[in-house]
């Protein structure tokens, strides 16, 4: 179940002149009954809105005041989410005769054109103060208050996250909340720019729209516009390759160094970045370094289911779960228990979004089988040596496959096998790192990717190249035309060091050779700095020129903050 929350406007969207129709109430009970969520986001003042929607227990949270007040009705508990605006505003606006005039516990609210005063006002006094527009109201709140931040505070009371939500409205300040949602519509009725922004459209108007949209929620509509439903894996030359982020499995194959782990730790902070939930079962204690995340057990320590499930309860957690401390026999054991709570906390709050399977092969072996049904086996990320060493019923949900390492067509022929489909033929099948085979079986043939490469092991390759020791085979030798010298340059900050030393000669004999350019993209992989390389290569003025230049280049690159 993707989708637990369903966050609406009021005004133009639910309601229409103010009014919820029965049809419109009729969906929301359905939603509701569903056991799913409902969030009401509006920028009325709640008194008012309680005197004109009696039904406001169906939502399970009430965003008002356009973020400023967030409310239980199950509680009856109000708590403001931001300072009112001093006194001294709303007393200079009354003296301005601006009309009409409202305020709320923390919102002041008029009508257009009297913004312009309002502007004038807020410039006199000084104050850090925002203007927000809803098509002819006007509303004032503190800076960086809007329905987005209070629909964060709901989700967060629910925790829920953003990625289960579905927000629907028709005007200028729905859009902070829209855009944060994982999926977003409009109503008919709703203003251009609303519908140009918005994933879906509706063919209703007001609540009309929003019955629409339940139906389709309840129905298992993916909804969600194509950006954010994709997950980047690499490069196919110039153009980028997703897989979907839902309902999909991934497989990850490959022998030991052949680049899995640095793929899927670069997977996994992609995933961080925008706020997925992951939960990464390590049995090597690879992932310890993971950037932000929760690591439960340890070499000496098992860990608990219970000890994960409560990490994994707050929306912004990551969890690894190191599995160093449980025995081989065992492990298979752990991951049985483990994984039904993990689908049962899914279904109850939509996380964790990824469930990240290393050494898969031990965790799901050829005689293992899912406790619940094949929904437990999406979203899932298994990783493995050989892929005929899974689970048969794990290999079914595969949909993409990632074979890494100078064996990856033997991995693709391994996994078509297992799972009794023809092996595509596959061109180049010894792959250097970063670099892999991509198969999405829907699409038909594997496809040659340069993989995304995680922030950690780029930070890490680039302190190597930079100031460790790339070895003999790796480093520049200054050797000069007649063999001279023999200037081992073991990274680049020695090669700079060195470049400076040299006798002209000598650095002109490299250089119209192109050894600067080729050792870059050779022996350091930066392509980018050895075009410019071979740039300077072919355009240098003299000696002291090319070395400037070069050295530009490098230090650019490879001495900046990481």
């Amino acid at each position: 179940m993707q989708y637990l929350a369903l966050a609406s406007d009021y005004d133009g969207t639910l309601a229409r002149d103010g009014v919820v129709d029965s049809a419109t109430l009729a969906a929301l009970e359905r939603f509701r009954q569903s056991g799913r969520k409902l969030i009401l986001v509006t920028g009325r003042v709640l008194e008012e809105l309680k005197s004109v929607f009696p039904q406001l227990d169906l939502f399970d949270r009430v965003v008002a005041e356009n973020g400023a007040v967030l409310y239980s009705p199950g509680t009856r508990q109000k708590r403001t989410l931001a300072e009112p605006a001093p006194r001294a505003f709303f007393e200079a606006l009354r003296r301005r005769g601006v009309e009409p005039l409202g305020a709320g516990d923390v919102i002041i609210s008029t009508r257009r054109p009297a913004e312009v005063e309002m502007i004038k006002i807020i410039g006199e006094l000084g104050l850090e103060l925002q203007v927000i527009f809803n098509k002819s109201s006007v509303m004032i709140l503190p800076s960086g208050v809007n329905k987005r931040t209070g629909l964060a505070a709901a989700l967060f009371d629910l925790c829920l996250s953003e990625h289960n939500t579905v927000g629907i409205g028709d005007a200028e300040n729905d859009h902070a909340f829209l855009r944060f949602c994982e999926a977003s519509a409009a109503v008919a009725n709703a203003i251009p720019s609303v519908k140009e922004t918005a994933g879906v459209v509706t063919r209703g108007e007001c609540g009309a729209g929003v019955s629409e949209l339940i139906d389709r929620i309840l129905a298992g509509d993916a909804l969600g516009a194509p950006g954010r439903c994709r997950i980047l894996i690499g490069h196919e030359q110039d153009r980028e390759v997703f897989v979907p982020a839902w309902d999909t499995t991934l497989m990850v194959a490959g022998t030991s160094g052949g680049g899995k782990s640095t793929f899927v730790t670069g997977l996994v902070e992609e995933r961080i970045g925008k706020k997925y939930q992951t939960c990464l079962i390590d049995p090597e204690g690879d992932y310890e370094a993971l950037p932000g995340a929760i690591s439960i057990g340890d070499e000496n320590t098992a860990p608990s289911v219970e000890a994960v499930l409560q990490a994994l309860e707050k929306p912004d957690s990551q969890v690894v779960v190191n599995m160093l401390g449980v025995a081989m026999a065992d492990r298979p054991v752990f991951f049985s228990v483990l994984l039904p709570k993990l689908q049962e906390m899914r279904s109850r709050i939509g996380r964790p979004h990824w469930i990240i399977v290393d050494e898969a092969h031990h965790m799901m072996p050829e005689d293992w089988a899912p406790a619940s049904s094949s929904d437990a086996l999406k979203n899932l990320v298994l990783i493995t040596i050989h892929p005929d060493h899974v689970s048969p019923a794990a290999l079914q949900a595969v949909d993409a496959l990632i074979a890494v390492g100078d064996d990856a067509g033997e991995r693709v022929r391994e996994f078509a096998e297992s799972v009794g489909i023809e092996a595509p033929q596959v061109a180049e099948p010894d792959l250097p790192k970063h670099e892999a085979v991509a198969w999405l079986l829907k699409n038909g043939r594997p496809r040659r990717v340069r993989l995304i490469e995680s922030e950690l092991s780029r930070k890490r390759h680039k302190r190597k190249y930079a100031r460790g020791d790339l070895g003999e085979d790796n480093s520049f030798y200054f050797r000069g035309a007649r063999e001279k010298l023999n200037l081992r340059a073991q990274n680049l900050m020695t090669f700079l060091q060195m470049a400076d030393g040299v006798d002209d000669e000598t650095w002109n004999y490299h250089l119209k050779k192109h050894d600067y350019s080729k050792w870059f993209r050779e022996k350091i992989k930066d392509e980018a700095l050895a075009r410019e390389a071979a740039q300077v290569e072919s355009s240098q003025r003299d000696a002291r020129d090319g070395r400037r230049r070069i050295r530009a280049a490098i230090e650019r690159r490879y001495t900046g903050p990481e």
